[in-house]
């Protein structure tokens, strides 16, 4: 892949690296998605998430890094619940139990090391701070560290080449996120959103209720429960 024109996606398979999957494919010649099996309880995501690259014959890499073993998260330990709320105004402020530990930064760290061996120097994540303020690991600073640590801690030290972490939806919110991928003709019948780990979304958690939310404020119908309804599930 030619460096400037060539780009690697953070992929989970939800709405917002969705849409960067398909920003991406605008604005690069060349792109490529990788997705990161860390031991979360929606694993669903990785199988939905490989079904939409490939129908858009895009390359895509599934890495296995259990962070299972750090703990902490209600994403990966078992032993913690995933909080049931009834609306958005229930969620907390404060680093919410969903939260994995420095996630962010260990996906961008091999995110760059796999990016460096193909001479890659961009790398696209969805990140937004405006529904979601309480994650460190997605805030500008934060990005900004990330990128400086990549350019001093591989090869780009001594040849100067510059890398890159764009996050194109920083300041928007989901809803504008999901209008951006709507007229960049996204299709999210196969995203998902939800943390407790079923293809049907549970209606209850944190991110199905910010999910729904955002469409009602877009305007459009979830092109995922419109699959699930034509399939019968809902």
């Amino acid at each position: 892949m030619a460096e400037s024109r060539s780009c690697v996606v953070l992929f989970s398979g939800g709405i917002d690296s969705t849409t960067a999957l398909y920003w991406a494919r605008k604005s690069y010649e060349k792109v490529a998605a990788l997705s990161f099996d860390y031991g979360q309880r929606h694993r669903v995501e990785l199988k939905l998430a490989r079904r939409l690259t490939r129908r858009l014959a895009l390359p895509h890499e599934i890495f296995k890094v259990d962070l299972r073993q750090v703990g902490g998260s209600a994403l990966t330990d078992t032993a913690v619940a995933v909080p049931t709320l009834r609306r958005t105004e229930e969620i907390k402020k404060g680093i919410p139990l969903t939260y994995v530990p420095f996630r962010n930064g260990i996906f961008l760290a091999l995110s760059a090391a796999w990016a460096e061996v193909r001479g890659i120097r961009n790398l696209i994540c969805g990140f937004h701070i405006i529904d979601s303020p309480n994650y460190p690991d997605t805030r500008k600073p934060f990005v900004r560290a990330m990128e400086r640590a990549i350019k001093q801690g591989t090869r780009a030290a001594f040849s100067g080449e510059r890398a890159r972490i764009i996050t194109p939806f920083i300041r928007m919110t989901k809803a504008e996120i999901i209008r951006r991928g709507l007229a960049l003709g996204a299709d999210y019948s196969n995203s998902i959103s939800c943390y407790r780990g079923d293809e049907i979304p549970c209606g209850g958690c944190s991110a199905c209720l910010l999910r729904s939310e955002a469409w009602k404020e877009a305007g459009a119908e979830d092109h995922l429960l419109r699959r699930l309804k034509k399939e019968g599930r809902l």
